[in-house]
């Protein structure tokens, strides 16, 4: 169980900034969401933890900086789904997701046994195992994404980054990702950060969401305080729905601003 916390933390690309100083803290175990439309930086918090762009400010896992880790030791605390992952199409499913585990396996070593059966178990709670002998090439993009998310179950990181997890996905498989995500943290104290554009999945499964907009955060809390008609017409420039189920679950639909002709 890890605890990641952002200290004032900045991205910028060149002059343009992408990420206004942004200030949390995610305990052991939690779900955070950012939401937002396309270019609000959500993305951009993700890859500055994955150490894929440069920052200023400080982020932290239990309280040590990530910026002095070496690569290896960042890739054993932190695992991250990008949004386009790159896909070698000659490999099998099974040597993709094995591949998750390689910050645990030195230099000139190999895998273990336990590290082969580790990613039997993932292929089978994901109910991967079809794909395993299958060259990924072969695979339509939902498939491959599924083994994007394995391979980075199979990493064993307290932290988990999911950069649009299930935008290949259908619903079902949506569903069977996710549930595992929220599973695996509710047993073992997995924390994560997400960046999702589906709203009302992403009221579901995460304990906060973060609402950011042009790189600042304009919104936070939980889903039923963050999804309102108004705050998102505002900042989505759209017209939506919300509904409050009885079971806590708060439902964004998308409404028609005009008829037709």
């Amino acid at each position: 169980m890890s605890s990641l916390a952002f200290q004032d933390v900045v991205v910028r690309y060149d002059r343009h900034v992408a990420v206004q100083p942004f200030t949390d803290s995610v305990r052991p175990g939690e779900w955070l969401c950012l939401i937002g439309p396309n270019g609000a930086g959500k993305s951009s918090v993700l890859r500055a933890v994955a150490g894929l762009v440069g920052h200023e400010g400080t982020i932290t896992v239990d309280g040590a900086p990530l910026a002095v880790r070496s690569p290896r030791r960042r890739a054993a605390l932190v695992a991250y789904v990008p949004q386009s992952p790159l896909i070698p199409a000659d490999m099998t499913g099974f040597d993709y997701v094995l591949l998750g585990r390689n910050p645990y396996i030195g230099y000139f070593g190999s895998e273990s046994r336990h590290d082969r059966a580790l990613v039997q178990d993932v292929l089978e709670r994901l109910d991967l195992v079809r794909f395993a002998d299958r060259r990924l090439g072969t695979l339509s993009g939902g498939e491959q994404q599924r083994l994007v998310i394995a391979r980075a179950v199979a990493q064993e990181a307290p932290v988990l980054l999911l950069d649009e997890p299930t935008s290949a996905l259908d619903i079902g498989h949506q569903q069977q990702a996710l549930e595992l995500v929220d599973r695996l943290r509710r047993e073992h104290g997995l924390t994560v950060v997400s960046a999702m554009h589906d709203l009302t999945l992403a009221g579901v499964y995460a304990d906060r969401l973060t609402l950011l907009h042009q790189g600042s955060v304009v919104a936070a809390g939980a889903a039923a305080e963050v999804l309102r008609a108004e705050t998102l017409s505002e900042f989505y420039g759209v017209s939506v729905s919300v509904h409050h189920d009885p079971d806590g679950t708060v439902v964004v639909v998308p409404r028609r601003t005009a008829p037709l002709a």
